[in-house]
């Protein structure tokens, strides 16, 4: 129904566990899947109830009490019914969905104009891709300098060892980003997946729409680990760039053929395999075509880039205005 909110139950990504959205008018008479749960509301808000649910009061409690030995974040009904709330007067309700919307305004403006770029670039190095030029294409395998490796997957420490391992979270559609980093145990067999700056990416499982997501991996400052969830492609440079290799396994005709040759018992963790990803058939121009590629996409990255900045920095200001006026009773409430 309209106004109903959906809240994220699952999931590998701690930044996705717990998220909220409302339900649109035009969404309303379709079903959600198990691993949400539907919120309804007595006399709040909805638009208030979700900006306190995404809020980080909310966020920190589910980051503490959620996570599970196996690595996903997991919310029950006991620790939801337990989540923080906090009862306001609606006017002041009001006040603050008011101020939280002007923000919206502007940062969707901005989101509609990033997901252009984005569109531009997608058909732009569709176009690239399609080329005739490039002939039948050749195997993955054959323009890598060694099969697709594992990473390994040790248990998590609690404070600075040595040594940091990224989560699944860190592959996205944009490519990589090291917001998923966790403190493992400095040890020679953790060291074996020990990455270096550039080095691609790709998940070997997950849910059906993240499986096979690539990133390269740029240095964070601190050694770091990939997990045995996700796999290490190393190509013959004379042959095939990193950065172009990246940009096929990234495009929508390639993440369609990944997407739907991964197996499961269950959507919502499906894997690929080393085969699977060796006998993948790839565009192979020359390196300078490659470069040109790379370098035409480059300058919507740059742009895409710039634009995020702006829609972060917005959210920043967004934050510390509602949480200005939330004041001292969200932490009351939150403690």
């Amino acid at each position: 129904m309209p106004n109903d909110i959906l809240l994220v139950e699952g999931h590998a990504d701690p930044m996705q566990i717990g998220r909220c959205a409302l339900v649109r008018p035009e969404l309303a008479g379709l079903l959600y899947q198990n691993h949400l749960f539907r919120l309804r509301f007595d006399g709040v808000l909805p638009e208030f109830a979700l900006i306190w649910l995404n809020s980080r009061y909310v966020r920190d409690y589910w980051l503490t009490h959620c996570a599970t030995s196996s690595g996903l974040y997991t919310i029950n009904s006991k620790l939801l019914g337990r989540a923080p709330f906090l009862v306001l007067p609606e006017d002041e309700q009001r006040r603050i969905v008011a101020a939280h919307a002007a923000f919206e305004r502007r940062i969707s403006g901005l989101e509609r104009v990033r997901e252009k770029v984005r569109v531009a670039a997608r058909a732009t190095l569709a176009a690239a891709l399609q080329d005739p030029a490039h002939g039948e294409g050749v195997k993955l395998g054959t323009v890598l300098r060694e099969s697709p490796r594992n990473g390994y997957s040790p248990k998590p420490v609690p404070g600075w060892s040595g040594l940091q391992a990224l989560g699944l979270g860190c592959l996205t559609a944009d490519g990589f980003s090291p917001v998923q980093l966790k403190n493992v145990p400095d040890t020679p067999l953790a060291r074996t997946a020990l990455l270096s700056d550039g080095d691609l990416l790709m998940s070997r499982a997950n849910t059906r729409e993240l499986v096979g997501l690539v990133g390269r991996f740029e240095s964070t400052g601190r050694p770091c680990i990939y997990p045995d969830l996700m796999m290490r492609l190393r190509s013959d440079t004379d042959r095939c760039l990193t950065e172009y290799l990246e940009l096929v396994l990234r495009s929508d005709a390639m993440r369609k053929v990944v997407t739907s040759g991964a197996r499961g018992t269950s959507e919502s963790m499906v894997k690929i395999g080393a085969e699977q990803v060796k006998s993948l058939r790839i565009p192979l121009p020359s390196i300078e075509q490659q470069g040109r590629i790379v370098a035409v996409q480059a300058v919507f990255t740059r742009r895409s880039k710039a634009l995020a900045a702006q829609i972060a920095k917005l959210r920043t200001v967004q934050q510390a205005v509602v949480e200005d006026l939330l004041g001292g009773r969200a932490s009351a409430s939150a403690a």
